[in-house]
């Protein structure tokens, strides 16, 4: 009795030891990639809540998930802690590195830290904004007559974003500060409402802006020319991942590689967004409306 009931204790272990293999164990049955299994098909995303950003990054969770079958964790940080994460590896990826004017400073400090995949979509710029029934032009117009208009202030994003560190450096190139002017520091999305409701009266505001932004769509907007160049060329979005992905994730590190739209996709996005849509539903009509692109970007 005494070796029957052993026998039952080592059917039994042997039973869970085969019920743990199915569940993401090393059952080659369930290996997703490359032999590794499902439970390992994982990656996290690094992004700035930028309304481009939040547009791009949730497309690709849409086609990791969807596509390729990865449990994608959507990491949301300022840009200095979305680099860091790449280069200390805490994060696997981004498709938010604005380059080379607006992150170059992240580049420099953490050069060697990360791997850059190139551009994903090119045609981007960054300055300040105003409605196009402002009678400016330039940031050299900005003197005591338009201050009074806009209490002497620029509404920025968030601080230690790169869009802010050369507005910085606007003001300071520029005079800004000593002639009485100030950077408010807030958010995209509280940029954005006080634009909307800035130019729904037809009152005078300058912000800080970037394209792709659904605000160009919706509203009638110019940059002002920006003579010193502190705001630089057009510029690209690029993919940046931490190093060794290729090796750990080769099949998400393909279509990363791979991933590439245009000003006018991430636009659709977030138009969808700004109509209402959530971020998850509005990537996902895009990728459903978009097949023959997604195909390409993992094949």
């Amino acid at each position: 009795m005494v070796f029957a009931a052993i026998l039952a204790v080592l059917v039994l272990l042997a039973g869970c030891g085969t019920n743990n293999n199915g569940n993401g164990g090393s059952n080659t049955d369930n290996a997703g990639n490359g032999g590794s299994s499902d439970k390992n098909k994982s990656i996290k995303l690094a992004y700035v809540a930028w309304d481009s950003e939040i547009a791009s990054t949730n497309v690709v969770k849409e086609v990791l998930e969807t596509k390729l079958g990865y449990k994608v964790e959507m990491l949301q940080v300022d840009a200095g802690p979305m680099w860091t994460g790449i280069a200390d590896g805490s994060a696997d990826a981004m498709v938010a590195a604005w380059l080379p004017t607006t992150h170059e400073s992240y580049v420099n400090e953490l050069e060697g830290k990360f791997e850059d995949l190139g551009p994903n979509l090119s045609g981007t710029k960054l300055g300040l904004v105003v409605p196009a029934y402002m009678d400016i032009n330039s940031i050299e117009d900005l003197n005591a007559e338009v201050g009074s208009t806009v209490d002497n202030t620029i509404i920025g994003i968030e601080p230690g974003a790169g869009l802010m560190m050369k507005t910085e450096e606007v003001f300071e190139q520029y005079g800004l500060q000593d002639n009485g002017w100030t950077l408010m520091e807030s958010s995209s999305a509280a940029m954005a409402k006080a634009l909307q409701d800035a130019y729904s009266k037809q009152e005078p505001i300058i912000v800080t802006g970037w394209t792709p932004h659904w605000k160009f769509a919706s509203m009638d907007l110019k940059y002002l020319e920006d003579p010193k160049g502190i705001y630089g060329e057009d510029e690209q979005i690029h993919t940046v991942v931490r190093t060794g992905l290729k090796d750990d994730q080769p099949e998400a590190y393909a279509f990363l590689d791979a991933f590439n739209w245009s000003p006018d996709d991430m636009a659709e996005v977030m138009m969808q967004i700004v109509e209402g849509a959530s971020p998850e539903d509005a990537a996902k009509a895009w990728v459903e409306a978009n097949a023959d692109k997604v195909d390409a970007w993992l094949q």
